[in-house]
């Protein structure tokens, strides 16, 4: 009996975090469709290409985490 309780209150519960971001990721894929005319699925890069382009990526979230701190510290 507590299992099926407990398998019904999971099939109803919702995380409202897990559920925005999927929805920003939806949204993500969206805009890089519309900008570049692709998704991931893509085949013409190669290993090295996707790893450049994630590490551009964390380059610019670097920039981003630095920014907030400088200005969290000016308050």
């Amino acid at each position: 009996m507590a299992l099926v309780l407990l398998n019904q209150t999971s099939k109803q519960m919702k995380d409202t975090i897990v559920e925005s971001v999927i929805e920003q990721f939806k949204q993500r894929s969206n805009v890089g469709i519309n900008k570049y005319g692709v998704t991931l699925d893509r085949e013409d890069l190669n290993a090295l290409e996707w790893l450049q382009h994630l590490q551009e990526e964390l380059m610019d979230a670097t920039l981003y985490v630095q920014k907030l701190k400088e200005k969290l510290n000016d308050k």
